[in-house]
């Protein structure tokens, strides 16, 4: 007989985290928010060339034909749905899965806490981060930088100057033991430094650190606008706590339209990397061809939030099963 039953976070931990997540759904609870419980499975699935889903299949009985379903990377496509149903503000504590996904920081399931606010700033949305860590995770300062900022400080670069070829130049520069084979875009570049070179440096920091205002290329599903000096960018942000990715904010992009060339753009992405064309989701992009209400909306990591909090070295250490 082995030991391998045994769970993976021991039992006070446990406890402790019982109590955090009681703890988060009152503090939401108390700004009148609705809690949401939506299906984990779905027939679409994320388009987006970084993630990849979980599929699986429903044979209906007395049949042998196979339908396919996917395991939610994020609740996020079905909470816009009840957005644009009249549902108001309302947050998610959910089981999510991606597929490939294993290490310090990363599991192929974890916990991901997700809110959407009604008529909410991008920055108001930020200072209701900063409200739930203090109340809750004693996580008391923090602040809010730029991409610009962070590339300009840790890279001495200015990032919406600098060409393709400089920006592959200067990641090979800093990462010498890249294979030399390795073919990635400006933004997949721009990805491996800032994983490798800027977030060690922000784990550097006392604080917990807001980056807001990525290239325009990034926004997934957030609006693009215009900065201060005039550079499109993505009004969305990442929240890192000890250079660790913790949270991913967007200010909702609206446009059904814009929202499916944005799908298509994606698996023309995955074609190019030999990648399975991913099913889009009419119903969200019908929910906001009838209506999505102004909102913003993150999603965090609930797992590698309780990990940072509890002083666990990876986020197996704080689920009772890995």
């Amino acid at each position: 007989m082995n030991n391998n039953w045994q769970p993976s976070a021991d039992l006070e931990t446990l406890k402790k985290r019982a109590q955090f997540i009681a703890d988060v759904r009152l503090f939401f609870t108390r700004k009148g928010m609705l809690e949401v419980d939506t299906p984990i499975l779905s027939r679409a699935a994320p388009t987006a060339p970084y993630l990849d889903s979980f599929k699986t299949h429903y044979i209906p009985l007395g049949t042998d034909q196979k339908q396919d379903y996917y395991l939610q990377t994020s609740p996020e496509f079905a909470m816009k749905q009840l957005l644009a149903a009249g549902s108001s503000s309302i947050y998610q504590i959910a089981k999510v899965f991606r597929n490939g996904e294993r290490g310090k920081y990363h599991l192929p399931e974890f916990t991901m806490l997700e809110w959407y606010r009604i008529e909410l700033s991008l920055d108001e949305l930020m200072d209701e981060i900063n409200e739930l860590l203090a109340s809750i995770f004693a996580i008391t300062s923090s602040t809010r930088l730029s991409y610009q900022q962070v590339f300009k400080q840790s890279l001495n670069i200015d990032v919406f100057a600098i060409s393709d070829s400089e920006v592959e130049q200067l990641a090979k520069q800093h990462l010498p033991n890249l294979s030399e084979n390795i073919q990635l875009d400006r933004d997949g570049w721009l990805e491996l430094l800032m994983s490798e070179v800027i977030e060690p440096k922000l784990a550097e920091l006392a604080q917990a650190v807001f980056i807001f205002d990525f290239p325009a290329s990034q926004a997934q599903l957030a609006k693009i606008k215009l900065d201060k000096q005039g550079h499109q960018v993505a009004a969305r942000f990442e929240l890192y706590i000890r250079g660790i990715e913790i949270a991913n904010g967007y200010d909702e992009l609206l446009d059904a339209d814009e929202l499916r060339q944005r799908f298509e753009q994606d698996n023309q992405q995955r074609r190019g990397l030999n990648k399975q064309i991913m099913p889009v989701d009419d119903n969200l992009l019908d929910a906001m061809q009838a209506g999505l209400p102004q909102c913003t909306g993150v999603a965090l990591g609930l797992d590698r939030l309780l990990m940072i909090v509890l002083d666990k070295k990876a986020i197996d250490e704080v689920q009772s099963f890995s």
